[in-house]
């Protein structure tokens, strides 16, 4: 996987848009004709580059000496941001309501404290209608800070007032912060130690759930306090692997972007990742039919041209409906329908690249690889497989790691490669032995292919039965299920005892749920 340029100056101008950049050299040129001049060469040469290369600029600026360039990249730093930041303020509340706080310090420090007072008014009723208590709070301070120590002549009660309104807001605040703060520790939990394996890992997330979230009347939370809310159920939920539950919660998570549409305009990444998390629920549960419904949600959302538009959005949508539309092929067992996206799926990745963490790639990897076993395509599944074992931190998922290996001990017994299959046994072992965590499934699964090289022909079809014996028992057990949403093992064995394509399997057991 290639490294993208760190350079920032560079990365900033390589992630603009036509429009963005249209925009910028107008602004350039408003401040003034021979800074402005200077901007514009600087960036024309970054927007030409390919790859960021230093000595690549004085050759394209020959005005330009080197001793100059880190200042001057600086400089177009802060310019292309002041430039994007007015560019997008008409789609950011935030960004226009802290340009208004800037009018209202200018006002304050002019001494036109009644202008100012009514400048901060505006601004705190847009606040609250944005659901951005935190900057309605700071609304509130300026105001406290005018009143106590100048005489407004504002309404009686003035005072008391103020202060109901800033102790209400900021109780809002802190509710808002304590159940964002939980949802981000059970996201960095499952980060570190991935879903509850034991009995142990349960009651230890069972009781720092309990323990971190304190009490909240929904009923007169705000939006962004029961979207936190909700949101570290789901990870509470999720990391238990109590799907169920994950589902209701993820469901009210979304259904509070229906009761307030206007809020997908400004929160539209947290919409978009409640789909994607009530899609992760119904996944998990095999539920197609809710599935499909909510992925046409998604797809629909992502063809609206009235949403919001931004290059964090695009990435999002990338991922989310992507991710979604490749599950949507496992329910089904299309994995032949699967393959057709790959190529737009690889052009997509390549596009973007530089948004996209390696974790990101990774799961993309494993599906596709998934893909092509499922179709019969050995070698290509081994294919990509390989970028993910041969990817240099092994740490960064484990599991999905470990998956790969074992996947790949499979595709080699179906390719019929004997002396490979023998050669990544030893490998996979060694690859096991370092794990922290081990499920039963994989230990089963390894151990099955260490000796399947031993069984007679004529005894195949007895030892697949038996390890699926094996591991029906094992998936009876729910801290145990979950690998088998990552390889669904038990279906492939099915195939070897029927002696059909493992998709035709699946596809039967999709035919019975519908």
């Amino acid at each position: 996987m290639p490294n993208p340029s760190t350079d920032p100056v560079f990365q900033l101008v390589k992630s603009l848009t036509r429009s963005e950049k249209r925009h910028f050299r107008l602004f350039t040129k408003r401040q003034g004709a021979n800074e402005g001049l200077k901007f514009l060469q600087l960036f024309d040469a970054l927007d030409s580059l390919a790859q960021y290369e230093d000595e690549k600029i004085p050759e394209l600026v020959p005005s330009l000496k080197k001793v100059q360039l880190p200042n001057l990249k600086a400089n177009l730093y802060r310019q292309l941001l002041s430039s994007l930041r007015l560019y997008h303020s008409g789609q950011n509340p935030d960004i226009q309501l802290q340009e208004q706080l800037g009018y209202a310090r200018v006002l304050y420090n002019k001494g036109l404290y009644q202008q100012c007072l009514k400048v901060l008014d505006k601004i705190k009723s847009a606040a609250l209608q944005a659901q951005l208590q935190h900057v309605a709070l700071t609304a509130i301070d300026f105001e406290k800070q005018i009143e106590s120590q100048y005489i407004t002549r504002s309404l009686s009660g003035r005072a008391d007032s103020l202060s109901a309104e800033a102790t209400e807001l900021a109780l809002h605040v802190s509710q808002m912060h304590e159940r964002s703060n939980v949802a981000l520790r059970l996201y960095g939990l499952y980060v570190q130690a991935g879903h509850a394996k034991t009995g142990e890992d349960f009651e230890r997330f069972k009781n720092f759930f309990r323990e971190s979230l304190p009490a909240i009347e929904l009923s007169k939370a705000g939006f962004m306090e029961r979207l936190y809310h909700f949101q570290a159920h789901v990870w509470y939920y999720y990391l238990v692997q109590d799907f169920k539950a994950c589902y209701r919660y993820a469901q009210k998570w979304v259904d509070l972007f229906k009761a307030s549409p206007e809020m997908k305009h400004h929160q539209s990444a947290l919409y978009i990742k409640g789909l994607h998390n009530l899609l992760a629920a119904l996944f998990n549960l095999q539920y197609y039919s809710r599935f499909e419904q909510v992925l046409q949600e998604l797809e629909s959302y992502a063809a609206d041209k009235d949403r919001r538009d931004t290059p964090n959005t695009e990435v999002l949508l990338f991922l989310y409906i992507y991710t979604n539309k490749l599950n949507a092929c496992f329910m089904r067992g299309d994995f032949s329908g699967g393959i057709t996206m790959v190529p737009e799926l690889l052009k997509k990745l390549k596009q973007y690249e530089p948004q996209l963490d390696p974790h990101r790639r990774l799961i993309f990897f494993f599906k596709i690889a998934s893909l092509y076993f499922g179709s019969g395509d050995n070698q290509t599944a081994i294919t990509y497989l390989n970028k993910i074992i041969n990817y240099p931190d092994t740490n960064l998922r484990e599991d999905i790691q470990c998956f790969a290996r074992i996947l790949r001990l499979i595709a080699y017994y179906e390719a019929g490669d004997d002396y490979e299959l023998e050669l990544q046994v030893r490998s996979v072992y060694r690859f096991l032995g370092k794990m922290n965590d081990q499920h039963q499934m994989q230990v089963e699964i390894f151990r099955f292919l260490r000796n399947l090289g031993s069984v007679a022909p004529h005894e195949l079809k007895h030892a697949f039965t038996a390890l699926k014996d094996k591991l029906m028992a094992i998936a009876e057990n729910p801290i145990e299920r979950r690998p088998f949403l990552y390889l669904d093992i038990i279906s492939w064995l099915e195939s070897k005892i029927q002696h059909v394509p493992v998709q035709e399997v699946i596809r039967q057991k999709f035919a019975l749920l519908k």
